[in-house]
């Protein structure tokens, strides 16, 4: 087996293909969400819990402590988007995204470390492209990626004379229901799968990627 794996977000599309490959993989997953989180494939499921919320998520850390006894790695995909001109968008939004993109890896990351710390383990977070460069519409979104890939970075540092890697994957579209919904006469062949992305987790937390730490590494198909 390749250790224990955490995946927040468990219950979305990148999350659910995630958990799948990396139980494949050998990982025993750990899966949270605010959602139901279904039992196949996770070894424990976390549902109904608030990744905002620390006291929330440090309990969920004390279970796993209490229940599997380790952690070998952390995948923070939780998060959400919004499409919304800054001009004439709402400052609510920013905080809305800057909670659920930020703040949820950062809470999991730190309630999480303790365990990390102990295994010598690896973090995996998902950015996306525009925290590069936002274009029209995606300034709160990319903006709180920007969050993400900065928690990365500064993580990476605080933590690379102790074993413990943090790096970041920043994808452009998901080739999900969702986005193929909302983009009807895109080219879907361009984007990226979650099966595509998933995989690209399973390397950074795989023995393979031991000499990388503070990366974020693009993963945007043909977009």
């Amino acid at each position: 087996m390749a250790g224990i794996v955490a995946v927040t977000g468990a219950a979305g599309a990148l999350g659910r293909k995630a958990v799948e490959i990396l139980a494949a993989a050998g990982w025993s997953v750990v899966g949270i969400d605010l959602g139901d989180v279904a039992p196949d494939g996770v070894a424990l499921a976390l549902g109904g819990v608030d990744l905002t919320d620390e006291a929330a998520v440090t309990a969920a850390a004390a279970q796993i402590e209490s229940e599997l006894g380790r952690l070998d790695g952390l995948v923070n995909i939780a998060g959400g988007f919004a499409w919304e001109t800054v001009a004439d968008g709402s400052v609510a939004t920013w905080d809305r995204l800057y909670a659920m993109n930020v703040r949820t890896a950062l809470i999991a990351s730190r309630a999480l470390l303790p365990l990390l710390r102990a295994s010598q383990g690896a973090i995996v977070n998902i950015g996306a492209a525009a925290s590069v460069k936002a274009g029209a519409g995606m300034g709160a979104y990319a903006a709180s990626k920007s969050g993400v890939a900065r928690l990365t970075e500064a993580l990476a540092e605080e933590l690379k004379e102790e074993g413990v890697r943090v790096n970041a994957i920043l994808p452009s579209i998901l080739d999900t229901p969702a986005n193929r919904a909302d983009m009807p006469d895109a080219d879907f062949a361009k984007w990226v799968s979650p099966a595509q992305l998933a995989g690209v987790v399973a390397f950074l937390l795989s023995a393979d990627a031991m000499p990388i730490t503070g990366a974020l590494i693009p993963v945007t198909g043909r977009v």
